[in-house]
């Protein structure tokens, strides 16, 4: 399965500036937020706010943190208002995106996005116009380095929680579920004492796109412009890198 975060990827967010960092948490922080205003503050009754808690513990963000914003979710002074919105589009030789957003400004976020991809040569498009070339899966990567169980033990596990597909590379294990089986399976996990390099519902290219060194770069920099728009939580594309 191809066109999604790769070993590689992986080490470049673990190696994030704080302040690249900071800004994650504040992303996360909103799913937080829009996860406890949907579903309340325990995540024993919210599986929409245990996954993200699991999102932020891949994410190494410390559990005050995660505490601390539940709290001031579930605050009676918290008049904090985001919703998730989603975007699609095209980028260089069409290479198709998705975006997903947490914003308090609907406006103010799409002239943003749209700004994004006008500069890079895309162009936004109409809901749809790019999700039928995607599934919709759980994705939970683990570090082979920081795996104290044995591979057959690790994947028989999974399997029998529910996964649909278990992936050996050269530094991780990957593990993949249909989006029902993904919190079930990432609690087995847990409860077995494992740790996440991610762990997350994300959005999977059936097919890839490749470019050339000069398309490539302008792909680059849009994703890497999308990153920085502080409403953008995700971005998914068939781009293979």
């Amino acid at each position: 399965m191809s066109g999604h975060s790769k070993w590689a990827n992986i080490q470049a967010k673990k190696g994030k500036t704080d302040a690249a960092r900071g800004k994650a948490f504040t992303k996360l922080g909103r799913e937080l937020l829009i996860a406890v205003k949907q579903g309340g503050p325990d995540p024993a009754g919210n599986s929409k706010l245990k996954d993200v808690i699991a999102k932020c513990k891949a994410a190494n963000m410390p559990n005050d943190t995660i505490n601390n914003a539940i709290k001031k979710a579930s605050g009676a002074g918290n008049t904090d208002n985001y919703e998730e919105i989603t975007y699609e589009g095209y980028g260089p030789n069409g290479v198709a995106l998705i975006v997903e957003a947490a914003t308090d400004n609907k406006n103010r976020t799409a002239a943003d996005v749209r700004h994004v991809f006008d500069k890079a040569g895309g162009n936004l498009g109409t809901t749809g116009c790019v999700s039928y070339m995607f599934n919709k899966k759980g994705i939970i990567i683990i570090d082979k380095a920081e795996c104290k169980m044995e591979e057959e033990e690790l994947m028989m596990l999974a399997l029998e929680a529910g996964a649909e597909d278990f992936n050996t590379e050269e530094e991780i294990y990957e593990i993949t579920t249909e989006p029902s089986d993904f919190s079930n399976v990432r609690e087995k996990l847990e409860e077995a004492g494992l740790t996440f390099l991610e762990a997350s519902v994300q959005m999977i290219p059936t097919t890839t796109v490749s470019l050339d060194e000069k398309a490539s770069e302008k792909m680059q920099r849009l994703l890497e412009k999308l990153d920085e728009l502080d409403d953008v939580s995700n971005v998914y594309h068939n781009w293979e890198e």
